[in-house]
């Protein structure tokens, strides 16, 4: 583990719309997170990796079970050459906020892993040991320098313009639950020496019914470095009405990079999820959610045909030079999260004198690999 700031080491995390050598996911095997839906989480979460496939190499944490993992893999579709599997044992599916945060030298294209300390949100889900321990596993499999940051928080709570502008939620970084007694002062500090950012931008909170206090991925993505879609709601009588305008208002004030104002696009949630049986009253489904990948964006939906649609066709415009794919996550939600959530891009590395890293664990093959290891 290196002691430096990644900072001051040459480090700074990229935009997710930069180049990805893989995407990592950890595969959805707790019955207690999903204890009637576990089979259709697999399911969807085979088609969302299918789908990566087709544009990159997936990565997936998979603990022993490697051999049914592969199948209802190439049962979804996926490109058996693009998919690896890895023995790293997990408590729960949320590989966004467990894994690494990937850094990337700029000059060298090194990459390292940022390694943020895991608690499940603020004490919520234990146990999380085996999940505090997966940046450090991934970062040992891919042979990356691993810096462990000094603030408790996930990887769905930071969200970067990759030119230095960084967006995050009071609710998240300054909770009890994680931080106690940091101030923003301080936050900004660790944010500048760790994510290699210079202007960090706050809104105060997130959606009903999230588990995590208002992750900065379910409210506002960037989706260029001088634009934002930001969540709203079309109800007057929505829970969620009074704090997306509040977000909306303080994102349409921003100046990002050389005081250029911050373009923000509306994408409108979608209708109210309300289960019966689940820890809240209000899933947490937004739009918001989606995972932008080499030439494609692939977006939750929620089996709402018509808001469905709606998003899909304003995400199409925000990137007109990328497929724009939508991915039933509504087996997903029930769990409070959705596409974003569940996945960790790896930007590229290398390049002039520099070789790509090679994925260490068990490439798919059409014979069944063997075991390995053990929200």
């Amino acid at each position: 583990m290196d002691k430096a700031t990644p900072a001051k080491a040459g480090f700074r995390m990229p935009a997710e719309w930069e180049p990805q050598e893989a995407v990592w996911l950890s595969w959805p095997l707790n019955p207690k997170t999903w204890p009637d839906r576990l089979p259709l989480v697999q399911q969807a979460v085979a088609r969302f990796a299918a789908a990566i496939t087709r544009r990159e190499k997936v990565c997936i944490n998979a603990g022993t079970h490697h051999a049914s993992i592969r199948q209802i893999l190439l049962e979804a579709g996926g490109n058996p050459e693009r998919i690896f599997l890895y023995s790293h044992p997990t408590n729960d599916a949320w590989c966004r906020d467990h894994g690494p945060t990937f850094l990337q030298n700029p000059k060298t294209r090194e990459l390292a892993a940022l390694d943020w300390p895991f608690n499940a949100w603020g004490g919520k889900f234990p146990p999380w040991d085996l999940d505090d321990q997966i940046a450090a596993r991934i970062a040992d499999a891919l042979g990356l320098r691993r810096f462990r940051a000094p603030l408790i928080g996930e990887g769905g709570g930071i969200e970067v313009n990759g030119a230095g502008d960084l967006l995050v939620t009071e609710s998240v970084w300054l909770n009890p639950n994680r931080n106690p007694g940091l101030t923003r002062e301080q936050a900004d500090t660790v944010f500048r020496d760790w994510l290699g950012v210079q202007r960090i931008h706050w809104l105060p909170g997130g959606l009903a019914g999230d588990d995590t206090d208002g992750h900065i991925d379910t409210l506002a993505r960037f989706i260029r470095s001088d634009a934002v879609v930001c969540v709203v709601t079309k109800d007057a009588g929505d829970p969620n009405r009074e704090i997306t305008e509040r977000n909306r208002s303080l994102l349409e004030s921003l100046r990002v990079g050389e005081e250029i104002r911050l373009e923000v696009i509306p994408l409108p949630l979608p209708d109210p999820i309300r289960p019966s049986g689940w820890r809240a009253t209000l899933l947490p489904a937004t739009y918001a959610n989606f995972l932008i990948v080499n030439d494609a964006v692939l977006v939750p939906t929620y089996r709402q045909p018509d808001n469905d649609a709606a998003a899909l066709d304003t995400l199409r415009q925000c990137f007109p030079d990328r497929e724009v794919e939508g991915i039933d996550s509504f087996d997903i939600v029930h769990e409070g999260g959705a596409l974003h959530c569940l996945s960790q891009q790896q930007p590229v590395s290398g390049g002039s004198g520099f070789q790509k890293i090679r994925p260490r664990g068990l490439r798919i093959s059409p014979e069944a690999p063997k075991a390995t290891g053990g929200r």
